[in-house]
């Protein structure tokens, strides 16, 4: 689970750096991190509860919409999309 603090941290860092503001929640690159984050949390989740199939078809979908994201910003702003992968260290 994903803590407010850490939500409105990562808000404040992306919204500003790929966004128009620092409290900018819409914008494709923020909606990115925070699933990122969330996707980051559940693998110690799995790790304990191999079995848990209702869970993992919710990671799949969070797979998939962040997903969708970063082709929507690979279309639209490709220096912005390096950039994101970059810092989020997302591709190798």
């Amino acid at each position: 689970m994903i803590t407010t603090e850490r939500t409105q941290e990562l808000v404040k860092t992306f919204g500003a750096k790929f966004g128009s503001g620092e409290k900018d929640t819409g914008c494709t690159a923020v909606q990115v991190a925070i699933l990122t984050e969330r996707i980051n949390n559940l693998k110690g989740h799995f790790a304990a509860n191999k079995h848990d199939y209702h869970s993992n078809r919710g990671l799949l979908k969070m797979i998939g919409r962040r997903r969708s994201l970063l082709k929507y910003l690979r279309t639209n702003s490709e220096e912005s999309y390096k950039s994101l992968i970059k810092d989020l260290g997302l591709r190798k």
